[in-house]
């Protein structure tokens, strides 16, 4: 009979570390140990202190929609199931004439694999100049109805159109994922899951993304 051969899982989330890289304007990433067994206390334990769209995030409608769901309300299919990884070529942007050449489909879950990935963002300052979809970008991909993208910088539009960008993408009911980590994945299509913090209302939460790739079954005999 025919069987596949299991591929190992790959975790696409960058490692949430003290001072690591944020938004501008949004909260700087502070862990601390408050409790530590090496200084005889009982328990190591830590303080937590960064934004809900720290390292690797999942956008909820709320954070650019008035009155829209929370990050609790996402479906698990936007973040769970087959997704592609895209490698974009244009170290600007990602542009509808690329987008084209990758024959979309509809519910399709894209995960777009920039030069942002070669500048190991995770471990640099912030980068005013990272590759993001372009706003015509984002109205293309919402006429070909996908279900879900995922870029690997931390914020999914450009400057001077990153709120319009988010808005035509969630008003099209497209999840959205940002901040991965995609330096170990070649283009392919792979098994995701991705499951962000279960904040009640929340305008986003960080999320653990792990990639399995999707390999063709092997024969063998029963």
């Amino acid at each position: 009979m025919e069987t596949a051969a299991e591929e190992p899982w790959v975790d696409i989330s960058a490692p949430l570390r003290d001072g690591m890289v944020h938004w501008p304007d949004n909260p700087a990433v502070h862990i601390t140990r408050v409790m530590d067994q090496a200084k005889g206390d009982d328990a190591t334990v830590s303080n937590l202190s960064f934004g809900a769209h720290t390292g690797t995030h999942v956008d909820a409608p709320v954070h650019f929609i008035p009155g829209a769901k929370g990050v609790d309300a996402l479906a698990f299919d936007r973040l769970i199931g087959t997704a592609r990884v895209l490698e974009i070529r244009d170290a600007w942007a990602i542009r509808v004439e690329e987008l084209r050449g990758h024959s979309i489909q509809e519910g399709e879950r894209l995960l777009f694999k920039t030069a942002n990935s070669s500048r190991r963002w995770p471990t640099q300052g912030f980068l005013p100049d990272f590759v993001f979809l372009s706003l015509e970008g984002a109205r293309y991909l919402a006429e070909r109805k996908v279900r879900t993208v995922g870029i690997d910088y931390l914020s999914i539009g450009g400057p001077g159109e990153g709120e319009a960008t988010h808005q035509v993408l969630l008003d099209a009911g497209i999840c959205i994922i940002e901040g991965l980590e995609l330096s170990p994945v070649s283009p392919g299509t792979y098994e995701l899951v991705c499951l962000p913090l279960r904040i009640a209302g929340g305008d986003g939460a960080p999320a653990r993304a792990i990639l399995r790739r999707r390999s063709a079954p092997s024969s063998s005999r029963a």
